[in-house]
């Protein structure tokens, strides 16, 4: 997707001043890349960068960022922060990635379509790897790799080398990663199977008693 931020630098740096600048409903941020070695420290609208994230392409989105009105460049999220109660973003470090370079991203993977060992055969989709590292240029990162499996029977799945073809990124993960197959359901155990364990559990149990009896008998005769 395109997008495009804008960001303020800050000079205040520190625990204090992220919460001022959270509870104005700014968030605090830092960029790295560029003539600091030492990251700039900005802040932004955490609504504009949370479409971003929540986006079919999400922390992969190479972001036009436009600091303090200037030329926007292009970055990339390296890592944020978010409240485990209130899902509140509480801080992003960006960076400007090298556009000629080819970096390492995971990317996710889809599932399309409905299986034929589901329809046909009563088997069930197992989704084994929902995500894979690839190596490609900022600017050809995939949303997503998408994987058809309508034609899938129950034994039958899909590797990573079989998404290989005309794509523009070389896998970083093994090729022979399995993303996802067709299983045949779990049958449970035959009720008379069950039935016949508790038989052979109770017998040990009916002979003592059997036993028992034929010593209280003979006691009997002997008085």
């Amino acid at each position: 997707m395109d997008a495009t931020l804008a960001a303020v630098t800050r000079q205040e740096r520190g625990k204090n001043e992220a919460r001022r600048l959270r509870r104005a409903g700014q968030l605090p941020a830092v960029l790295y890349g560029g003539e600091t070695s030492g990251g700039t420290a900005i802040k932004m609208d955490p609504k504009a960068l949370l479409e971003i994230l929540h986006s079919e392409s999400g922390i992969n989105t190479l972001i036009g960022l436009s600091v303090d009105g200037a030329a926007a460049s292009q970055v990339l999220v390296k890592e944020f922060q978010v409240d485990p109660v209130s899902n509140e973003l509480l801080h992003v470090d960006l960076y400007r990635p090298p556009l000629d370079r080819a970096i390492t991203v995971n990317v996710p993977v889809t599932l399309v379509g409905e299986a034929a060992g589901v329809k046909q055969q009563g088997g069930l989709v197992d989704f084994v790897q929902r995500d894979v590292q690839v190596e490609c240029l900022p600017t050809e990162i995939p949303e997503h790799i998408e994987v058809d499996v309508s034609d899938l029977m129950i034994g039958q799945g899909v590797r990573l080398r079989d998404k290989l073809e005309g794509v523009t990124w070389k896998p970083v993960s093994d090729p022979d990663t399995l993303l996802v197959h067709v299983v045949a359901p779990k049958v449970e155990a035959e009720p008379v199977e069950a039935e016949a364990e508790a038989e052979a559990e109770d017998a040990p149990a009916e002979a003592d008693a059997d036993a028992d009896d034929a010593r209280k008998g003979k006691a009997e005769a002997g008085d």
